[in-house]
């Protein structure tokens, strides 16, 4: 009778970057069980974590990392780096050592992601997985002001509601307390620097368009037409 494979118990690791803040991440799984190594980067302001149910399933056949990004989860909160550019090259740093990655991020993650291979190139990965983000097809998404006037504004409130609606389904109001106090670890401008990445829309679109590895663009439906422009192009 065939077993199914049990999920790994992830274990704590971390690491320095070159200008000098400790980074976290979680590791399931061994490294010799396949070829692939999935790397998932979580959305703003989110822990790695978030990612537990993605642990648990590709671990059982994949080595898996879950990162925590600079200010995020059990990461550092650094005095600087919340750019594009740095936040980049920690995800450079984490992935020099691996190979045949599949690098997937989601929402902020997913345009960190696209910086990474703009800035190092896809020699070490196998694939790109970009979920709920955008990549800078038309149509453009919403504008964000209103969303970051409400930070400003009641900063507690409005990650609760943000928390809530990320989730498919209601999740216990203990989980997203948790949720919402590892949001506030990061000073709340450069938690809203990294919603203002100063890019034009075409940089992730020729960025995402000239990538020659496979590339599965997962959205709800907020970005189901710039997905299907996409595709087209």
């Amino acid at each position: 009778m065939m077993t199914t494979p049990s999920a790994a118990q992830p274990i704590r690791r971390s690491f320095q970057t070159t200008d000098g803040v400790t980074l976290s991440f979680l590791e399931a799984g061994s490294e010799h069980m396949s070829e692939i190594n999935i790397v998932l980067v979580p959305g703003w302001l989110m822990p790695g974590r978030i990612w537990q149910n993605q642990i648990n399933d590709f671990s059982r056949t994949y080595h898996t990392l879950a990162f925590d990004p600079r200010g995020q989860g059990e990461s550092q909160v650094a005095s600087s780096g919340y750019t594009a550019e740095r936040r980049a090259t920690d995800l450079n740093e984490l992935l020099l050592k691996r190979s045949n990655v599949l690098l997937i991020g989601w929402s902020l993650g997913g345009i960190e992601a696209l910086q990474y291979v703009h800035m190092f190139g896809a020699d070490h990965l196998a694939g790109l997985v970009l979920v709920d983000s955008s990549v800078g097809e038309e149509p453009a998404p919403g504008s964000s002001g209103g969303f970051k006037d409400n930070l400003r504004r009641d900063r507690d409130k409005t990650l609760r509601e943000f928390m809530g609606a990320i989730f498919a389904k209601p999740r216990p109001e203990q989980e997203l307390a948790e949720l919402v106090r590892g949001a506030k670890r990061m000073p709340i401008e450069d938690s809203l620097a990294l919603l203002d990445y100063p890019f034009e829309r075409a940089h992730w679109r020729n960025i995402v368009r000239r990538f020659q590895k496979p590339l599965l663009y997962v959205v709800t439906p907020q970005y189901e037409q710039q997905a299907r422009n996409l595709k087209q192009n």
